[in-house]
């Protein structure tokens, strides 16, 4: 096929030999299968900000450090150099991430670096060297969906651990080979300390998971492992040997709702007053 001008760059420096066939193409990315030597990776090549339809992503974005404070101010100021460097952080990011996810024993594929916008990385598949379905597209028994959906959760325990949240975890970003669950698609991960929001995005992908295989398991709506684990993270007690249940204790005395509003209403406040100010400093820029 012809190879696509985003991979020609790494083609012409030996690392890709052969552009094999194209395998999906998201709201963020496009991938192609690919020939390096004799292994057959995955490309994937990030589309630009203003064709990716990544909705909110500077949700996802805060709290992230940047070391360059030259990067850092040109970054909040949205400036062209600014927002070619968000770009490479927003790129950067998958890459950490699956380095630190597969060291803290989470299945991600193995990354084999990022090159000008284009990710290489392990082509995960099945038992007949096909590429590996997604999790929608696999059908289970009561049994197996009780115990891929442990596994999903022990994945998503050490996510926190490592101090991160998916925040876009779902059916359609986790392939299954033989082995079991896969986790994909990193480069909106957060960090479970400094983003206001994730406990927001921890809960939103456990329950998708527990959605999901709870149509095979129906038990699994039940659980509230969201909840479970935010509390063990928040009080400091969450480590990679927490056992969980998928349950947790009734809270003693009356909600306080008010307080809660109040701070969902701030939180939100503040986030308008950001993107404000961005697009300001965007249109000045300009």
């Amino acid at each position: 096929m012809k190879i696509p001008s985003r991979i020609q760059p790494l083609v012409e420096d030996g690392l890709i030999d052969e552009v094999i066939r194209p395998l999906m193409s998201g709201k963020e990315a496009s991938v192609y299968v690919v020939r390096c030597g004799e292994e057959i990776r995955c490309a994937k090549v990030y589309k630009e900000a203003a064709k990716r339809s990544f909705k909110q992503a500077v949700l996802y974005q805060e709290g992230r450090k940047v070391r360059n404070s030259r990067r850092g101010r040109a970054m909040e100021k949205g400036s062209r150099y600014g927002r070619a460097q968000q770009e490479e952080a927003w790129q950067n990011a998958e890459v950490d991430a699956l380095y630190r996810l597969a060291a803290a024993g989470v299945r991600v594929p193995q990354p084999y670096g990022c090159f000008e916008g284009v990710l290489l990385m392990e082509l995960v598949t099945d038992d007949d060297g096909g590429v590996a379905p997604r999790l929608n597209d696999v059908a289970m028994s009561a049994e197996q969906a009780r115990e891929d959906h442990a596994v999903m959760m022990e994945y998503v325990k050490l996510m926190l651990c490592a101090g991160l949240v998916h925040g876009d975890l779902s059916e359609f970003n986790v392939l299954v080979d033989t082995w079991g669950p896969v986790i994909i698609d990193l480069p909106q991960a957060v960090d479970a300390a400094a983003n206001n929001n994730a406990r927001a995005m921890l809960e939103r992908d456990v329950n998708n998971m527990r959605q999901y295989y709870g149509q095979y398991a129906p038990e699994l709506l039940d659980t509230q492992y969201a909840a479970e684990m935010w509390n063990l993270f928040e009080a400091g007690e969450l480590t990679p040997d927490s056992v969980l249940t998928g349950q947790v204790a009734p809270a003693e005395g009356p909600a306080d709702v008010d307080s809660v509003v109040e701070e969902i209403r701030a939180v939100l406040k503040e986030q308008q007053e950001r993107l404000r100010r961005l697009q300001e400093m965007r249109q000045e820029d300009q």
